[in-house]
């Protein structure tokens, strides 16, 4: 017992002196999980129009608890400022957001800055913001973000990302903040939002999000022009919409921006909207087998995630092809990707 006790002694100076006069050795911390995920904005809409959706075995099941089973761990939810139907807006966003939160899902934001889609072909301001100053536009950025955020935080909800506008790929609130004519005034409204959000919830990642994801002199001229005038972002959020015979290519030129836009801003990278045609199933499950493994390949876990946009849809959806369920609710193959 007593050679026991020296030896261990013995180790324990070794030890203690191998350390003395050094840092403590520092664990990195463990990244998140690969995001995993799907925008489903419609679904209270759709469900208020009767549409189900089934499992494999055409059982009927709520649309997230159905994702979450494919494989699924987020969601992405749109905002609206003041649609005239009111879907989108920030009570239908909070509504499923706590829903999906009380899955356990991780939530994305969308705030699109506008009463209906903003997307490359338009940005057009609220009908409430459309005479206003161009301060006081950078303050109903300001206000409306910090809105919805406070909305999400009352409820217990924290959103693990927020994207300030949607494929802004030339800014957005047209036509102040039109980046092609003016990217000083895209850049301070972008950073309005980004501000709001950090106040509420400062571990929140902001996204700038752009459509064209293969699309690398976009994403230098945009993100080149943000820099150049201060613009604030965390994340560089794509979307990428290959056809079922070019998605080989339109993957290697994602992979290709992705790194780059790494390399050259020092951002992480997300595919924040991806889709195929839901008929064609097969080409679909390759697509996006291949841009998931590709974002995930992405060094030091820089590749964030990879979501889906609207896969609970087909062609029988407000006319929408690129969906992942097919005519009788269920979700295709596609969808096995994610698992």
């Amino acid at each position: 017992m007593r050679t026991k006790h020296i030896f261990f002694a013995i180790l324990f100076l070794i030890l203690f002196s191998g350390c003395k006069g050094k840092d403590p050795i520092e664990v990195p911390p463990t990244p998140p999980p690969f995001a995993k995920g799907a925008d489903v904005s419609w679904v209270t809409q759709m469900e208020s129009n009767g549409k189900l959706f089934y499992n494999a075995a055409g059982t009927p099941t709520e649309c997230m608890t159905l994702l979450k089973s494919l494989g699924m761990n987020s969601i992405r939810l749109r905002v609206w400022v003041n649609p005239t139907d009111g879907w989108c807006n920030a009570q239908d966003m909070l509504a499923k957001a706590i829903r999906a939160n009380n899955l356990g899902m991780r939530i994305m934001i969308d705030f699109h800055y506008s009463d209906s889609w903003a997307d490359p072909l338009k940005q057009k301001k609220p009908a409430a913001w459309s005479t206003l100053s161009f301060a006081d536009l950078k303050t109903a950025v300001a206000h409306h973000t910090t809105e919805v955020m406070d909305s999400l935080k009352n409820k217990g909800i924290t959103p693990e990302w927020v994207q300030v506008g949607n494929e802004t790929g030339n800014g957005m609130l047209w036509e102040d903040g039109k980046a092609a004519t003016n990217m000083a005034n895209y850049a301070a409204l972008n950073n309005a939002g980004y501000d709001a959000v950090k106040a509420v919830f400062p571990k929140a990642k902001v996204i700038v999000h752009v459509q064209n994801g293969n699309d690398n002199g976009l994403f230098r001229w945009l993100f080149d022009g943000l820099a150049a005038n201060g613009g604030k972002w965390d994340v560089i959020g794509m979307s990428l919409y290959p056809s079922p015979t070019n998605w080989n290519v339109m993957d290697d030129a994602c992979l290709t921006n992705m790194s780059d836009m790494i390399s050259r801003y020092g951002k992480e990278v997300m595919i924040c909207e991806v889709g195929m045609s839901w008929d064609s199933p097969g080409s679909a499950f390759n697509f996006l087998t291949d841009i998931i493994n590709k974002t995930i390949s992405i060094p030091n876990g820089k590749g964030l995630g990879v979501f889906y946009w609207e896969p609970e849809c087909n062609n029988n959806w407000n006319s929408y092809s690129l969906g992942a369920f097919d005519n009788s609710g269920r979700p295709t193959a596609a969808l096995n990707a994610f698992n």
